[in-house]
C-alpha cells in the first residue's frame, strides 16, 4: 500500500502538468494565480510546474503567467499550432492542391499548415512526397500511390519533426518540383523564424526546390522573429488568407512579391 501511495504521489505532478498544458493550449495565455486556484495547489508548486514545462519547450513564462503563443524568440509547441487558424490553413491548402499534378516530387516542411496539404494528396497519386514532419509522415504512410521519403535527423518533440545536419544533408541530396512551406513571421520583404535549427532546414528546402510556395495565415503577417529566414524574392508564390492586413499586402506588392489571397 505504501508503495502504491508513493507512486501516486510521484504521478501527480506529471498529471497536473499535462492538464496545465491542455488548459494553456485552450486559452493561449493564463496567469499563475489562476492556475494555482484551478488546480488547488500553491503558487510555488505552480511555478515549479511551469519551470518544468518551459524547460520542455511546451510553454513560455512571463511575469505573472504563462503562454503557448509565439513571441519573437519562442515558437509555439506543435500542439498549440494544430489548433490555430484551422479554417485559414485549410483554405490555403485547397489552393496549394491545385498546383500539384500526378507524377510530381513535392516537399512539405514541418508546419501544421502544410499538414493540411498532405491531407488532400490521396487523389494526386502517383506522387513522391518528402517531409521531416512526423505527423505528415504518419498520415502519408497510409495513402496508396504516395511514394514517401522521410527526411531524418535529430527528433525535436516541440516541433514533432526531424532537424539538424543529417536532415539538411538529406535535403541537399534531392531536387523537387515543388516545396510547400510555412514560417512563423513575415515582415516587409522577408520571412522570419525564431529558431536557427528550423531556419537552416527551411533554407535547404528552398534551395532544393524548383518552385517554392510559402503559406502564411494573417496572424503571421507584419511580424518579425529573431532569425531572418529568407527574402520573399526567393519564394515563387506566397499564399495568405482574406484577413491579411492591407498594409502587409501593400508591402509585398511594393516589393514585387507574387502573392494570392484565398
Amino acid at each position: 500500500m505504501a508503495a502504491m501511495t508513493e507512486a501516486t504521489e510521484r504521478s501527480r505532478p506529471a498529471q497536473r502538468q499535462a492538464e496545465i498544458v491542455e488548459h494553456v493550449m485552450q486559452h493561449g495565455s493564463v496567469s499563475a494565480n489562476e492556475l494555482a486556484e484551478l488546480f488547488h495547489v500553491s503558487l510555488m508548486t505552480i511555478h515549479r510546474d511551469l519551470d518544468e514545462l518551459e524547460r520542455q519547450g511546451v510553454v513560455r513564462k512571463f511575469r505573472g503567467g504563462v503562454s503557448a503563443q509565439p513571441s519573437s524568440v519562442f515558437e509555439s509547441n506543435v500542439s498549440f499550432r494544430l489548433r490555430t487558424a484551422k479554417a485559414e490553413k485549410v483554405a490555403m491548402a485547397q489552393r496549394a492542391r491545385e498546383l500539384i499534378e500526378p507524377g510530381m516530387a513535392i516537399m512539405l516542411d514541418d508546419s501544421t499548415t502544410t499538414l493540411e496539404v498532405a491531407r488532400l494528396l490521396e487523389d494526386a497519386a502517383p506522387l513522391t512526397v518528402m517531409t521531416n514532419f512526423l505527423e505528415t509522415i504518419k498520415l502519408l504512410s497510409t495513402m496508396r500511390g504516395i511514394r514517401l521519403l522521410a527526411l531524418g535527423g535529430e527528433y525535436y518533440p516541440t516541433h514533432d519533426s526531424f532537424l539538424g545536419v543529417p536532415c539538411i544533408d538529406a535535403i541537399e541530396a534531392l531536387r523537387v518540383d515543388l516545396l510547400f512551406a510555412s514560417t512563423s513571421a513575415v515582415s516587409g520583404s522577408y520571412a522570419y523564424h525564431q529558431e536557427q535549427e528550423i531556419v537552416l532546414v527551411k533554407r535547404a528546402m528552398i534551395r532544393a526546390a524548383q518552385r517554392s510556395v510559402l503559406m502564411v495565415d494573417h496572424t503571421k503577417l507584419g511580424r518579425a522573429s529573431l532569425h531572418r529566414l529568407a527574402p520573399l524574392s526567393d519564394i515563387d508564390l506566397v499564399l495568405t488568407d482574406k484577413q491579411a492586413p492591407p498594409e502587409a499586402l501593400l508591402e509585398m506588392r511594393e516589393s514585387g512579391v507574387k502573392y494570392e489571397v484565398v
